[in-house]
């Protein structure tokens, strides 16, 4: 229990960290991003803005139209910018009738010209006027005569961008690395006062139930000898009874304390006899309140375990369904092989647990109807022990409520 709150404390903590990290750094490089886009696509519009054809005559050509989409004049604000002066540019451009008229590819260049022609054509042809391909951003514009199409190389950029990234992802596995110790020395701290304070829980139930077994063996016996010498009294059949409720609640804290506190020896036991055994003297105890217990037991069923504490179990959860069955209805003891596991259902025709119920079941002194406090000797122990018994064994217990029935129904592992 106490293991399974430390791994949700340090999943809990590593989730927060790597949900901040992966969010820190996904708003900062998105960000970065269309800011870097925005300025490539100003510094294009300007370099376009500013091309002009090289031993031409720029008289022949029409004064510039607005550009394309109604956008306003192109802004200048790079063209004294060290980062626009810096920055490498390559331009095609065409005739309108496709042929190519220049291209600046100054050298050195990383990029032929027939490489820039051919990626100028296929952006002209698809109508886009502004973008990204490979390293390049580009932007294509009519210049009233000709079309230009602008290359701005990123390699630089994108190289750097990718470095940075390469070491944010090294340096911040890192810091995950050592928060995860962190968290888990986090998570030892918060839970052991609260382990600790448990055990000493249980102790104190341990102690507790052997120091009181002595007092109540003594009321029994003395309650008998004043009975032989009075004869048959009112006040003494009430002190036998509740000194016999006294008992039985001591057995059960007893009987919980050492399921919990002790490791039980294992041995590999046929499952289904052990059920058949334990299930055959509940058919009388069923009779007796005019029930029937129906048994579906598959053969060959076998499991590593503690014989006396599986008895235990099957004894508690059929006891349990007979107590709470219907009257004149039957009570089913089910026992199959389901992946790797020994499944054994335990099925009563009764009211239907509350979800908000159905999980408290299982913890000590729980009863779904407070009416009942400790009616019939029941204290809300039995159905803690069973948990503690599945618990000790690596299996699973859960009760399920479908179509006016409950079933409590119990996986352990198969021996392998």
């Amino acid at each position: 229990m106490f293991e399974k709150s430390r791994k949700k404390i340090v999943f809990s903590i590593m989730s927060i960290l790597v949900a901040l990290w992966v969010g820190t750094l996904g708003v900062i490089y998105i960000s970065s991003y269309i800011e870097m886009t925005k300025q490539n696509e100003s510094m294009l519009k300007a370099h376009s803005e500013m091309y002009e054809l090289s031993g031409m005559n720029t008289d022949f050509f029409e004064p510039l139209r607005p550009a394309p989409n109604g956008e306003p004049d192109f802004n200048h604000r790079f063209e004294d910018s060290p980062m626009f002066k810096l920055s490498t540019f390559y331009t095609v451009a065409f005739s309108y009738d496709g042929n190519v008229i220049e291209i600046k590819n100054e050298p050195p260049t990383i990029h032929s010209d027939d490489d820039l022609v051919d990626l100028a054509v296929e952006i002209v042809n698809s109508g886009k006027t502004k973008g990204t391909e490979e390293n390049l951003s580009f932007y294509a514009v009519d210049k009233s005569g000709y079309v230009l199409v602008t290359f701005m190389d990123n390699t630089i950029v994108n190289e750097n961008a990718i470095t940075l990234f390469r070491y944010t992802l090294i340096f911040g596995g890192c810091a995950l690395v050592v928060f995860f110790f962190l968290s888990r020395f986090l998570a030892e701290k918060i839970v052991d006062p609260l382990e600790e304070g448990y055990k000493k829980q249980k102790q104190f139930i341990s102690d507790a139930g052997h120091e009181l077994k002595t007092p109540v063996s003594v009321v029994s016996a003395n309650a008998e000898l004043l009975e032989r010498e009075l004869g048959e009294n009112q006040w003494l059949k009430n002190i036998q009874y509740e000194n016999e409720r006294m008992g039985v609640l001591i057995s059960q804290l007893l009987d919980l304390a050492r399921t919990e506190n002790v490791t039980p020896q294992m041995e590999f036991i046929d499952f289904s006899h052990l059920v058949s055994g334990e299930a055959l003297p509940f058919e009388s105890v069923a009779f007796e309140k005019g029930l029937e217990l129906k048994t579906d037991i598959s053969d060959n069923v076998k499991v590593t375990g503690n014989t006396t504490q599986l008895k235990q179990l099957v004894s508690i959860l059929l006891d349990n369904a007979i107590k709470h069955t219907n009257e004149k209805s039957d009570v089913f003891c089910k026992l199959t092989k389901e992946n790797n596991f020994a499944k054994i259902s335990v099925i009563n025709k009764g009211e239907e647990i509350p979800k908000e119920h159905r999980e408290k079941l299982f913890e000590r002194f729980y009863r779904v109807d407070d009416a009942r406090n400790s009616e019939g000797n029941h204290y809300g122990l039995g159905l803690a022990i069973a948990k503690a018994i599945v618990d000790s064994h690596k299996g699973k217990i859960e009760v399920l409520c479908y179509n006016g029935l409950v079933e409590f129904q119990v996986k352990i592992p198969l021996l392998k």
